[in-house]
């Protein structure tokens, strides 16, 4: 939900791009390849991975980079959506990024304010999980298939 992150194991291939070099984000082999091997995998299985980002408009030069690599794991089997922030207005959001699994459980994903990591925090409480639901299924609902979305 940020429009920017400074997550430090891609901050070379982050300068990269910048200096038009965009091969990292085409790259099956490099730094996103255990991800995308596990989405390959989990996806075999028949599990689902569905990646909603909301986005300011017009988009940063972070979220440019983000789409660039967006068609890697949607190859691996992630569907993945965009959404204006503007079109969030009268969805009740979690303050954090997050993934949920199975309605259960979220992982949520901290950020210092300048955009590095500051770790994870994983909850099972019933009411955090079913806003944090409630808000994705909202969210998915309004968004654009990566594909319809031009920046």
């Amino acid at each position: 939900m940020r429009d920017s992150y400074a997550i430090a194991p891609e901050a070379a291939e982050f300068a990269a791009w910048r200096a038009g070099r965009d091969g990292s984000r085409n790259d099956r082999v490099g730094r996103r390849s255990a991800w995308l091997d596990m989405v390959r995998a989990a996806t075999g299985r028949g599990v689902t991975f569905r990646r909603a980002r909301i986005v300011s408009e017009p988009v940063s030069e972070y979220i440019r980079f983000e789409h660039a690599g967006t068609p890697l794991n949607i190859e691996a089997g992630e569907d993945v959506r965009w959404l204006s922030r503007r079109h969030t207005s009268d969805i009740a959001l979690p303050g954090n990024d997050f993934w949920l699994f199975d309605k259960v459980v979220v992982r949520f994903n901290h950020f210092s304010g300048d955009g590095a990591s500051g770790g994870p925090e994983v909850v099972d409480t019933p009411a955090v999980v079913a806003l944090c639901s409630t808000a994705f299924e909202k969210v998915w609902e309004r968004a654009v298939p990566h594909a319809e979305f031009t920046i």
